[in-house]
């Protein structure tokens, strides 16, 4: 069992395509996937929550999949805030008052950012990689020169010669990051053709390229998400029953998930997965599923 019905929401700027699964007066638990990945990553995840009672949605963030904007004249911003105003207007579309919302990477941060605004709409948290919140205040320090090799894609972004690079090779391009980011994932080259489509998103490139230059101050932000920028600039903890995963394989560098520690100020469990890249719901979906199932009623 995976998903079993798609669906259509609309709120106030996008039209969010979303998959579900299991019984709608079940638990609702909204799963976030990431960048370059679409919600495939949550195929066997979903299924197990499912039969243990919840009732899941798995949206496609913006730029991705069947998601789309109302307004053309929209900008296609992909920055922290805006991801995290869709996760809050999918919840109000769908009339769901209170979820648990698990993620990784892009979705990972909409679901760290939720918890920590609006904990009232939030039930519990499972976040890889620890606090998914991005400081733009230090966006330029330098980290270390390991780790900054590994983030080739995102300098790649910033320049014109990147953007192109994206939109005439998407698929090259994320299969490699696929490769790159589970390195120990045998499967991954197997996989991504199923996420492929989702890539072909028409706001795909410009949400993407807005993302990796708005986090580096290279492009201004949607005044309409200005609020919630401002609001995490203060790095507001995390206060509702959370879950941390850490990738153990993860091929893209930086600290431990462990060392935000501090932002946890609720009921928090850290759990290393030996040998997982950066896709964990996909490479190792019974973990994922399990965390979040210690947060369930």
């Amino acid at each position: 069992m995976s998903f079993s019905s798609t669906g259509r929401v609309a709120t106030p700027v996008l039209d969010i395509a979303y998959e579900q699964a299991g019984d709608p007066g079940g638990t609702p638990v909204v799963l976030l996937h990431g960048f370059p990945y679409d919600v495939r990553a949550y195929d066997e995840v979903a299924g197990v929550l499912a039969e243990r009672g919840a009732f899941v949605v798995a949206p496609y963030l913006r730029g991705f999949g069947g998601t789309s904007f109302r307004d053309p004249a929209t900008v296609r911003s992909g920055q922290q805030g805006a991801l995290a105003q869709d996760l809050l207007d999918l919840l109000d579309g769908l009339g769901i008052e209170k979820a648990v919302v698990a993620g990784y990477d892009w979705g990972g941060r909409a679901a760290c950012i939720a918890a920590a605004l609006w904990p009232e709409r939030v039930a519990g948290l499972v976040s890889v990689d620890g606090y998914n919140v991005q400081n733009l205040a230090y966006a330029g320090e330098p980290a270390p020169p390991e780790w900054e090799s590994t983030y080739w894609y995102q300098y790649y972004f910033h320049s014109e010669r990147g953007r192109r690079g994206l939109e005439r090779n998407r698929e090259e391009l994320c299969g490699l990051l696929w490769r790159q980011w589970s390195p120990e994932w045998t499967g991954a080259a197997e996989a991504f053709p199923a996420s492929a489509p989702s890539l072909h998103n028409p706001d795909f490139v410009d949400v993407v390229i807005h993302s990796y230059r708005h986090r580096y101050g290279l492009a201004d932000g949607d005044p309409r998400y200005q609020d919630i920028e401002d609001r995490l600039a203060a790095e507001p903890p995390i206060t509702v029953p959370s879950v941390v995963l850490e990738s153990g394989a993860d091929g893209i560098g930086g600290p431990s998930a462990a060392e935000d520690r501090e932002y946890f100020t609720g009921a928090y469990t850290h759990r290393l997965l030996p040998g997982i890249g950066h896709n964990v719901p996909q490479e190792s979906p019974h973990p994922f599923a399990d965390a979040v199932t210690t947060l369930l009623p």
